[in-house]
């Protein structure tokens, strides 16, 4: 039976809560005593309540973001403040239009600035004061190891962001306090105390599960968790186990497209949704979609939920056959755009599918995901939408790397075919973001070093010349060692203008993908480890501090003859 031990994660929260306590229970009042700001209404300064103002100021520090210039975030805010307001602020506060949170705004700038301006010594001590409550409650004690923890933090109250355009954007998070918060542990471990005056929600022993304790945000009701470190034996294993199956499709994933190919033209109507619907999963990657509340969260779809709506047939397009475009949110709401060619088969089952049906009807209204999941199960043990989208990522990194990658290349050539790899995987599985507010000025700045760069060589390229004449002139073993000395600087600059044009190709094609999700979740890492050690790639090239912890048992497992 795992034991837990002291679960130290936890207690965290409560120092937080004890800090608070010695500045007597609310962070606010030290605000008020550091130096005053306020808080105008049309004009004219108020004195709003703590509670008020503490949500204010979750506004008031997000004033330069994007978010708070969108409707929706404006308004969920503006509603749930309001909820939170007193019966007299309620009666001035109608107007969101009419607060002006710029004074709020400053103070967390100055607050921001005066930090990063402490003396090196001052931020030393801030520095040793973190190590400190992670020493203390970043660790367990599992099965007779100390174990880090992930995220033993929990998340102060604060504005729902939300990924996309989430409808729920702006809204208020809670505070979470210990009667939120379930401990799990073992029944002979040290049971963390709560804060004084409080207690926990409950107190498991379930050896079945991870998790250390679990509490539910407000916002979307779902669980949160504090679990393991991504470093930890427990995560590795299951990291590596997940790969594992990837690994096993590849074994039977001829005869599953064979079957589903058959299934296209079957008697069944629901055999044929399943069949169409598992191509898309295995060829564009699609999450198979899982049923919701109504009106619980965006209207964000899978593979499964598809409406009418959210394709249209081509015959032709763009010089192509068959084209289907998609257009719908997906998950976290990023919307899902593509136009693919598919097989005419499958071409002619989605008019058949669509036929005499509305734009908000189910495009498969015989399929869900317990369906499809349970067919998945028969055709290979374990067998899941994500295990398809793991799949599918890992073999084309693999792939790509070796179409990409050339070995007479140096490492920023090589580093660079990496990253198209990668994209490669990050387009098929839909990874985007938006692209940076600084990537403009960025781009420009490395421009300007590119430019810059470049008349340098252009001056090493004269003086090389000129080194060369003299030596024709003179032949003097003196002016011949010039003549090295000028090639050496002209080539040291030659590979530095080389780094910076590659760095700008990559920075211009990332701009809109985010690579770090499939590269963490979908992408089995013995390929890139494999990949690294064949190329002579310092494997921190490619791997963070953080991630060479959570995938060590690649790193040690991986020579560099892995295949997928």
């Amino acid at each position: 039976m795992p034991d837990l031990g002291n679960s130290h994660g936890l207690l965290c929260v409560c120092s937080r809560w004890e800090e608070e306590k010695k500045e007597d229970g609310i962070k606010w009042m030290q605000l008020e005593h550091r130096g005053p700001y306020f808080f105008y209404y049309d004009g004219k300064p108020l004195k709003l309540s703590l509670a008020t103002e503490e949500i204010a100021t979750f506004y008031a520090k997000m004033l330069d973001h994007e978010y708070t210039t969108k409707e929706i975030f404006q308004n969920n805010f503006f509603h749930d403040w309001r909820k939170e307001m007193t019966s007299e602020e309620q009666e001035i506060i109608k107007d969101l239009d009419k607060c002006d949170f710029g004074e709020i705004h400053k103070y967390f700038v100055d607050k921001n600035e005066a930090r990063k301006a402490l003396p090196k010594e001052e931020k030393q001590k801030l520095k040793e004061e973190a190590d400190k409550i992670q020493e203390e409650y970043g660790y367990c004690i599992m099965d007779g190891h100390r174990e880090k923890i992930g995220n033993f933090k929990t998340e102060p109250p604060g504005l729902f962001r939300g990924r996309g355009e989430h409808p729920k954007m702006g809204m208020l998070k809670k505070r979470i306090m210990p009667e939120d918060v379930i401990i799990n542990c073992s029944k002979d471990s040290k049971i963390p105390e709560p804060p004084e005056g409080h207690k926990w929600k409950e107190v498991r022993f379930d050896n079945t599960v991870t998790w250390l304790a679990s509490w539910t945000e407000n916002i979307q009701n779902t669980l949160k968790y504090i679990m393991l470190n991504p470093s930890s034996k427990l995560k590795g294993e299951k990291d590596w186990q997940k790969y594992e199956v990837a690994r096993r499709l590849k074994d039977v994933v001829h005869t599953i497209r064979a079957q589903y190919r058959k299934d296209w033209k079957s008697k069944e109507i629901k055999k044929r949704q399943r069949a169409v619907a598992l191509y898309f999963i295995d060829k564009l990657a699609l999450r198979a979609g899982n049923e919701k509340e109504e009106g619980e969260t965006a209207d964000t779809v899978g593979c499964c939920s598809l409406r009418v709506e959210h394709i249209q047939l081509h015959p032709q397009l763009d010089g192509q056959e068959h084209v289907v475009e998609f257009d719908f949110l997906g998950k976290d709401s990023i919307r899902y755009y593509n136009k693919v060619s598919v097989e005419k088969p499958v071409f002619k089952n989605l008019q058949l599918f669509m036929k005499n049906k509305d734009p908000s009807d189910d495009l498969f209204e015989h399929l869900n995901t317990t369906f499809l999941n349970k067919h998945l199960q028969d055709l290979m043990d374990g067998l899941t939408a994500k295990v398809f989208r793991t799949y599918n990522a890992s073999i084309t990194l693999q792939e790509q790397l070796k179409a990409l990658t050339n070995s007479e290349d140096n490492v920023a050539g090589k580093l660079l075919s990496y990253n198209r790899a990668n994209r490669a995987v990050a387009i098929l599985c839909n990874h985007q973001r938006s692209i940076p507010k600084t990537f403009a000025r960025s781009m420009q700045v490395l421009q300007e070093k590119i430019d810059a760069k470049k008349k340098q060589v252009e001056e090493a390229q004269e003086e090389v010349k000129k080194a060369e004449d003299e030596f024709k002139d003179t032949k003097d073993s003196k002016a011949e060692v010039n003549v090295e000395k000028k090639k050496k600087l002209l080539k040291r600059l030659e590979e530095q203008l080389a780094r910076m044009n590659i760095q700008a190709t990559d920075k211009e094609e990332n701009k809109q993908i985010a690579l770090g999700t499939s590269k963490l979740n979908y992408l089995d890492p013995r390929i890139t480890v494999a990949w690294c050690k064949k190329f002579g790639i310092p494997i921190e090239k490619i791997y963070n501090k953080t991630q060479r912890e959570k995938f060590a048992w690649a790193i040690d497992m991986a020579g560099e003859d892995f295949e997928f």
